[in-house]
């Protein structure tokens, strides 16, 4: 076999980041919209077409699926006798082709990555370094499955170490109701069993690169524990009702993966990693020829949608907003937002807690606004703004009082449902809290017509800025009274559905 030369590698990196930024793998379209042809609830199958259509618009456009375009996790196999023609390591040939990927001029993705994680937290600028997990087997070439993890699914990760007789479908099926929306389902659970903790997560996550093929397996029959673990799993975490984005429904899982690992007698370790519904992964080999060449979706792959987001919706003007129309909105019910937002992620937030602690006035009036929590692509070509769509909400919980309290702020816009502290504070100032689509950025992008930096310019991404809005999509997740979707709704469809009769084992 020829060596294989350090720049056909960084490029098939680099190429590979790109291309799973607006491509989404054929199996997760055609399950998806299989969900959205199964699913019975309205604001499911609202959220499931959305995401059916931003994933066509970023395919068409090449631009990312989400605004969150995640941290670069690569699984790297290497045959031992592979010959190089490199001057850098492997793990530096990763690392620059995700520095490629990420600041490329036509299609920048977002840098995400901070260093100091415990420190100054200060952005890398460009997404490096990547997580890269290495094997060596024998033979010749090299193998290569990478996956860009957004941090609203990886956060969600749940770890336990149970003991040898515990269920792990009973400790699953406890631990999904608490990761609520804020994962971007319907997605993918990746289950790991066995080995040693840092194994058992290991598993779980590289599970997660693996296609989309319950229904195969449910046709062919399980053959390993592992499969019948899959099939149980999957019928009963979408029996747990949590639906599309938490709103309640039929489809909360679109697969379930599990891999193990012979493990110490003592002991059960289990990992669980969600994927959402912006999932970005690919895998290619490289013998020598050249760089890796990835095939895009043909557009026949994508359903076509005749969905018009605006039937049934109520129009709201946000130049005359008032406490008062808002009092009005229900939980549930599907606006279409006109007029200008601000914004504002946590770094600003601090920025504004801060000051009215001090009694200092803020660069922003927020009176009778609403703030958007969002921190978008930068834009291209003629493009207003890249991908915006909404940030996990509950990261603002702790900001929420003092906003509502102290500055006129009516309400917020974000991705799932707010915590215990950020629902008190609503429920005591009758503010509202609205929801747009995580994984449908592309979309919710076009809803933008304006954006001007109103404060903070220095937080780059997480700077305040202005956006002029035209019917952009919303649902009302928390009404002026407390009324909360996401409590109410998967409540409903699991009543629905049915209980979920747990398994013993004898």
């Amino acid at each position: 076999m020829p060596p294989i030369q350090q720049e056909h590698f960084i490029q098939s990196i680099a190429d590979a980041f790109q291309f799973i930024s607006y491509y989404h793998p054929v199996d997760f379209i055609r399950a998806m919209a299989e969900a959205y042809d199964h699913e019975q609830s309205p604001a499911a199958r609202d959220a499931i077409a959305q995401i059916l259509i931003n994933s066509r618009m970023s395919a068409e456009g090449h631009r990312p699926v989400c605004q969150d375009t995640g941290i670069a996790v690569v699984f790297v196999r290497v045959g031992m006798d592979t010959r190089w023609e490199a001057r850098m390591g492997v793990l530096e040939m990763v690392n620059e082709g995700v520095r490629r990927a990420y600041t490329d001029a036509e299609n920048p993705l977002r840098a995400s990555i901070v260093l100091d994680p415990d420190g100054t937290r200060r952005n890398s600028g460009d997404n490096t370094p990547a997580v890269v997990h290495f094997d060596f087997v024998p033979g010749e070439g090299v193998e290569v499955k990478l996956a860009a993890k957004g941090g609203g699914s990886e956060s969600k990760a749940r770890f336990a170490v149970l003991n040898p007789r515990e269920d792990v479908v009973e400790w699953v099926l406890g631990q999904v109701p608490t990761l609520g929306g804020d994962w971007c389902p319907p997605g993918m659970l990746g289950i790991g069993i066995g080995g040693t903790p840092e194994k058992a997560m290991l598993m779980a996550k590289e599970a997660l690169l693996a296609p989309v093929d319950i229904q195969a397996l449910r046709a062919r029959g399980p053959v390993t524990r592992a499969e019948e673990l899959r099939l149980e799993l999957y019928d009963k975490v979408n029996a747990l009702g949590v639906g599309a984005q938490g709103l309640g429904g039929l489809s909360t899982v679109l697969d379930v993966k599990v891999l193990d690992y012979p493990t110490h007698a003592v002991m059960k370790p289990v990992g669980l990693i969600p994927n959402c519904a912006a999932t970005r992964h690919i895998e290619f080999r490289l013998d020598g020829s050249g760089p890796a060449r990835f095939e895009p979706p043909a557009l026949e792959d994508w359903p076509r949608l005749t969905v018009d987001l605006a039937a049934g919706a109520r129009r709201v003007d946000l130049e005359r907003l008032t406490g008062a129309e808002t009092a009005t909105w229900r939980a549930g019910e599907r606006l279409l937002l006109s007029g200008r937002l601000l914004t504002g992620r946590d770094a600003a937030h601090q920025r504004l807690v801060d000051l009215l602690a001090r009694g200092e006035a803020l660069p922003v009036d927020f009176t009778n606004r609403l703030i958007y929590y969002v921190g978008p692509v930068a834009a291209v070509r003629d493009e207003v703004v890249g991908p915006a769509g909404p940030t996990t909400s509950r990261r603002m919980d702790r900001f929420l009082e003092p906003m509502l309290a102290q500055t006129g702020l009516l309400g917020s816009i974000g991705k799932s449902e707010r915590g215990p502290e950020g629902l008190d504070a609503l429920r005591r100032h009758r503010g509202v809290h609205l929801i747009a689509v995580g994984g449908a950025a592309y979309l919710v992008a076009k809803a933008i017509r304006a954006s001007r930096v109103v404060a903070f310019a220095d937080l780059g991404m997480e700077a305040i800025h202005e956006l002029e809005v035209r019917d952009m999509p919303v649902t009302v997740a928390v009404d002026a009274a407390g009324n909360a979707i996401h409590d109410s709704g998967p409540r409903e469809w699991r009543t629905r559905i049915g209980k979920i009769p747990i398994r013993t084992r004898a």
